[in-house]
């Protein structure tokens, strides 16, 4: 008879923690793997505004970084070519090092763009602004990729949800009501943070929690400020 009480007990409990993680939202709970393409996207347009800078903002060699890059990215792709479900040591690595050279390649590119603008090296107004804004842009990807794998542990870990506790605050979750039972954060809306940071210098509607991303946030705003006031100022300058 005691067995039998046990047993049922649980059963019954099982089924309550079944339900119980039913009733939680998406983001806190196992869901469906996030798919791959946006921020495969993403990667191969940060690699093809790379390859768009003038030689002399460039990495040299010039083909050096972006071969990194789409090398790494194919091997992400190999591994998880649809879906990224994959908690696997070997891949983090790949995929943080893969953001750590379009990371290296655009601080490359920004640090020699700023140093053009400080020591007013003759560059047409047209040129300046086409390669600026390639520039910018592409810090805004890197740093989009940034948030989104370093959040909770990355996409996957997300997936699984191996860590309750967010990096970002995004207003989905302060307000589960205003979005779908399924809605979790995924590379869209970690690159709309990035954008709006980018241009606002500070946080819009999504609040980092962790130090690293509050950190990782400031850098961002810092760069896109001195990049954007510098450019700016050197555009108005030339036009008059």
């Amino acid at each position: 008879m005691t067995a039998r009480v046990s047993r049922l007990r649980r059963l019954l409990g099982e089924i309550d923690g079944e339900l119980g993680r039913a009733h939680l939202p998406a983001w806190l709970r196992p869901t469906q793997t996030e798919s791959r393409w946006p921020a495969g996207v993403a990667v191969l347009a940060a690699i093809a505004l790379q390859w768009s800078v003038n030689k002399n903002l460039a990495f040299s060699p010039k083909w050096l970084l972006p071969a990194i890059e789409l090398a790494l990215f194919a091997v992400l792709t190999i591994a998880d070519p649809v879906r990224i479900n994959r908690e696997s040591a070997v891949l983090r690595i790949v995929s943080i090092a893969l953001v750590v050279v379009a990371s290296m390649a655009t601080v490359w590119s920004a640090a020699r763009l700023v140093d053009q603008l400080v020591h007013h090296v003759a560059i047409d107004a047209s040129r300046l602004l086409l390669n600026g804004g390639a520039i910018w842009l592409t810090n805004v990807i890197v740093f989009a990729l940034w948030y989104w794998e370093g959040d909770r542990g990355g996409p996957a870990a997300r997936a699984n949800a191996s860590d309750d506790y967010p990096d970002f605050l995004f207003p989905q979750m302060t307000a589960p009501e205003m979005a779908p039972a399924n809605w979790e954060p995924t590379f869209v809306d970690y690159f709309y943070l990035s954008l709006t940071n980018a241009t606002a210098f500070s946080p819009t509607d999504t609040l980092p929690l962790s130090r690293w991303a509050k950190l990782t946030m400031a850098a961002e705003s810092v760069v896109s400020l001195l990049t954007v006031a510098l450019l700016v100022a050197r555009a108005v300058n030339i036009l008059k």
